[in-house]
């Protein structure tokens, strides 16, 4: 098995550009995923241990650097970490171990196949952030995933433009095709997966694709599980300290017209860690209307290639996710485009 790829965006900025750009094409057409890591200069490094005065005065020559990579310094990535775990562990470990015995997970004989181990919260960012309102958080945690939300947004959005890029098409289409009347929707799931006593009976996550845009996780780098699934092999997503793992969903394969596609993924639950998982999504609008960008349509007539995808709201789509997540993705694209032809099978939803 090849490599996973992983992106040093940093070297977009230099003479490694288009060796860089053409990993970037060849992780979103044959991957579904790629991973971008934080490369800091070994002097942050040297000046990271020897105190707070040094530590400003290289903080703002990399940000006179302006150093691009991921751009999520890596202190603050620390800080999530510590206190996310910190949370389940205050907040929501005891309430686990309720469902688990609640449910007698611990003594199953067969395959689990109607839930997950994992302990989640959700939180929104765009069009309105409910931070605020989730209970338990620290006010520290709080004021920090706000911050850690606003440059994974910016991140999100220089990702698009970046595939853009690669796909011909101008910079922006594919953050105005999210857009929607109130802009794109972007949320964060919060996961824990303690250990398991039966993973090979209980997934942490079971095989699916995302539905949405982009997807942006900040996974643990010390407890692995994480895998996708390619050429029929389930591949292992690698843990990398400071790094963001990409992955592309249902509506960048329908507004690429398949050119790039989303990848079946799964978690697979350990006996020994508590891994963690903060993925957010950079989705379409509810009402935005989704649909194969005209100029990849003609690019794939030209070449002969069958068939194009369905236009649709995303909110509709996300109805039928929600009773089909577990599914083949395929069934979902041929009901929309079902309901594309029928348009007598009921109202599209706007939000």
């Amino acid at each position: 098995m090849e490599s996973f790829p992983v992106i040093n965006m940093g070297n977009l900025n230099g003479d490694k550009r288009a060796i860089t750009m053409d990993k970037i094409k060849d992780a979103c057409e044959n991957w579904g995923f790629f991973e971008v890591r934080l490369s800091l200069p070994l002097t942050y490094l040297c000046f990271k241990e020897v105190g707070l005065t040094s530590w400003i005065v290289m903080s703002w020559k990399m940000t006179k650097m302006k150093l691009v990579n991921h751009g999520i310094p890596p202190e603050m990535m620390d800080t999530i970490e510590r206190m996310t775990k910190g949370h389940y562990k205050k907040c929501m470990e005891q309430r686990f171990r309720e469902l688990v015995a609640s449910k007698g997970l611990e003594y199953v004989q067969t395959e689990v196949r109607d839930l997950d181990w994992e302990s989640t919260f959700h939180l929104k960012h765009l069009p309105a952030s409910n931070i605020s309102q989730i209970p338990d958080l620290d006010d520290d945690y709080r004021k920090v995933m706000k911050e850690f939300a606003v440059k994974l947004e910016k991140l999100a959005e220089e990702l698009l433009d970046l595939l853009c890029e690669n796909l011909g098409l101008e910079k922006g289409y594919l953050k105005k095709a999210f857009y929607g009347s109130d802009g794109p929707t972007f949320g964060t799931k919060v996961s824990n997966y303690p250990p398991c006593p039966k993973p090979d009976l209980i997934k942490g996550l079971r095989a699916h694709t995302d539905a949405g845009g982009i997807i942006l996780l900040f996974q643990d780098d010390k407890v692995s599980g994480l895998q996708l699934l390619k050429d029929g092999q389930w591949v292992d997503v690698p843990p990398m300290r400071h790094s963001i793992v990409v992955n592309l969903g249902d509506q960048l394969e329908v507004i690429t017209n398949g050119k790039y596609k989303s990848v079946l993924h799964r978690v697979v639950a350990q006996t020994d860690g508590n891994r963690m998982s903060i993925a957010s999504f950079y989705n379409p609008g509810a009402d935005a209307v989704i649909y194969p960008a005209p100029a990849l349509v003609e690019r794939a007539a030209e070449e002969a290639s069958e068939g194009t995808y369905p236009k649709f709201v995303f909110e509709d789509y996300m109805k039928l996710y929600a009773a089909l997540k577990f599914q083949a993705k395929e069934p979902r694209f041929e009901a929309m485009k079902t309901m594309e032809s029928n348009p007598n099978l009921g109202p599209i939803a706007t939000a």
